[in-house]
């Protein structure tokens, strides 16, 4: 090993968090490495923290900021919390995009939505084939998940072999997409692992993962029995899922219909490259209307109870005159991600008042998980053999009990967090710490965490909003008394007076007291009305709003 050399692994999203997976390897002296990215994904915002936000993604400054070393951008499967965010930040990069032929087909679609050139997304072939980028040599390594042609990477380098798992479960039947192969295992493995950075979601999980074939049966067996209309929803990525639901539909004697965006895009996917075979024929959702309930089956998105996907609407009413009523089946044929309970349980609500029977998978019957549970992460960590354990994939409590799992059989490990480079040339050491955060995209453009628009957002959701208005003569004299407007409050206070005709009262006494000197000085001036307004507010309603001040002089 050349001294003047280090391998660096250095995640900017996905470790000490689920989503918006974004994670650099660089090689080479120091501040002159080139690098390679694997995966550049998104994560979904809440009204809580991101009210108004669309997307959040991680902040790729750091990498930005040397582009001019980043040979290629790697897409280990087609989740977006993988490769979601390549259209939008491609141009920040702008760097060769590989992925296999379904990943290829989603990320060529994303490039061409945002305007990025599609033909950077080039097609990559499977293990052994390999793939150079820079000092790095890098091939796909097909394992079974929830999603089609899902791959870990095989990264070689000159200080050894790395092995980035990403998303996956070891499956031996997992019905669309390949199954877990433990020759080609042993086969990556056989010359010795530096590092193996690996998926953390289910370590908490101790039995042994199940397998995607387990679930067809019992999926059947409920909607052969059902009597009214049946109605399922899923993840829509999990083609295999959606098509053991349609299979039960058609064993059932129903007619099967998709609804919602995602949904169809993921079969059209599977069709177009040749992953998704012998899928059920469909009908539209005018052809279903006419259909009588019994002999229908919908596949539908919205599985972690998004607002606008088809279940929620569904159970608010009607989506594309299509309604449940009293006797149908509602089949949640999903895991709630942690943080979606409140959106999923408001949509069992809703249908239980209508009178449909919701199953939910809370008895591990309708549903396997696409990760792997801790005796898998033994059994990789088994088969792999590394010199260093490096989690990744998941919250740092996911993170932290995955090294612990790793030590207790005697290996070596780190936890390394959003943020953290290490060295893995020296064993995993901790080498520097950069500034990582969040990118929102807010409406049609990219805001920081820092910038204070949503930070702003949140506070006038939670305080409320007075425009105050002024207006200065040329003689720096007051021409009136300041006027206000207010949004998010209470229309009256304590004083049992209008709100507004409170604040117009006192701010017009602190005008009356204000000094020249104070009313030449803009700036001066808008602070002492900002702070009138809070201090009023407050006494009246007891918040302390955000404030506008809008200060005009006559000339």
């Amino acid at each position: 090993m050349s001294s003047k050399n280090r391998l660096i692994y250095l995640p900017l999203g996905g470790a000490g968090e689920i989503g918006m997976n974004a994670y650099v390897y660089g090689y080479g002296p120091k501040d002159k490495e080139r690098f390679i990215l694997v995966d550049i994904g998104v994560t979904f915002p809440d009204m809580d923290g991101s009210p108004g936000v669309d997307l959040i993604f991680a902040d790729i400054a750091w990498l930005e900021e040397r582009k001019d070393r980043l040979d290629a951008i790697f897409i280990t499967h087609a989740h977006e919390d993988h490769v979601g965010a390549v259209g939008h930040l491609w141009d920040r990069l702008e760097a060769p995009v590989y992925a296999r032929p379904f990943t290829a087909y989603h990320a060529t679609r994303k490039m061409e939505e945002q305007g990025a050139p599609a033909d950077q997304v080039i097609i990559a072939s499977p293990w052994p084939a390999m793939i150079d980028a820079g000092p790095f040599k890098v091939s796909f390594m097909p394992l079974a998940h929830s999603i089609p042609e899902s791959s870990g990477l095989v990264i070689d380098t000159p200080e050894g072999r790395i092995v980035h798992t990403g998303d996956f479960k070891m499956d031996e039947t997992p019905l669309v997409g390949e199954a877990f192969d433990p020759v080609m295992w042993a086969d990556i493995a056989k010359d010795g692992i530096k590092a193996l950075v690996c998926d953390s979601t289910n370590v908490f999980s101790q039995h042994a993962g199940k397998s995607e074939a387990s679930v067809g049966p019992e999926i059947t067996k409920l909607v052969g029995e059902s009597k009214g209309m049946v109605v399922a929803t899923t993840f829509a990525s999990n083609v295999a899922r959606v098509k053991t639901l349609a299979d039960a539909g058609v064993a059932a004697g129903r007619s099967v219909c998709l609804l919602g965006r995602s949904m169809r895009r993921m079969v059209e996917a599977g069709h177009a490259t040749g992953v998704l075979k012998d899928f059920p024929k469909t009908i539209s959702p005018e052809d279903a209307r006419e259909l009588p309930r019994e002999n229908l089956m919908l596949l539908v998105t919205g599985s972690q109870g998004e607002r606008r996907a088809a279940s929620a609407q569904l159970a608010r009413g009607k989506y594309l005159g299509l309604t449940m009523k009293e006797g149908d089946l509602f089949l949640f044929s999903s895991k709630t991600i942690p943080g979606n309970e409140r959106g999923v349980i408001k949509i069992i609500n809703s249908f239980s008042e209508k009178g449909v029977d919701v199953v939910d998978d809370r008895a591990g019957i309708y549903h396997v998980s696409g990760h792997a549970n801790r005796p898998d992460l033994e059994l990789a960590h088994e088969i792999m053999n590394p010199d260093l354990v490096i989690p990744m994939h998941g919250e740092h409590r996911h993170l932290r009990e995955h090294v612990k799992v790793a030590m207790s059989h005697g290996r070596s490990a780190v936890l390394a967090v959003n943020g953290t480079m290490i060295d893995i040339t020296r064993g995993g050491a901790i080498v520097d710490s950069i500034q990582t955060g969040r990118t929102y995209l807010d409406g049609s453009v990219q805001i920081g965490a820092m910038d204070g628009v949503v930070r702003d957002r949140i506070r006038m959701a939670l305080n409320g909003h007075v425009l105050v208005t002024m207006i200065i003569d040329e003689n720096n004299e007051p021409l009136g008394e300041p006027w206000v407007e207010l949004k998010g409050l209470a229309e009256t206070g304590r004083s049992n007076a209008p709100l507004q005709d409170v604040l117009e009262a006192d701010l017009g006494q602190l005008i009356n007291r204000t000094g020249k000197k104070t009313l030449r000085d803009d700036d001066a001036l808008e602070e002492a009305l900002r702070r009138e307004t809070r201090r009023s507010a407050n006494n009246e309603v007891g918040h302390k709003p955000e404030v506008t001040v809008v200060i005009s002089r006559l000339a």
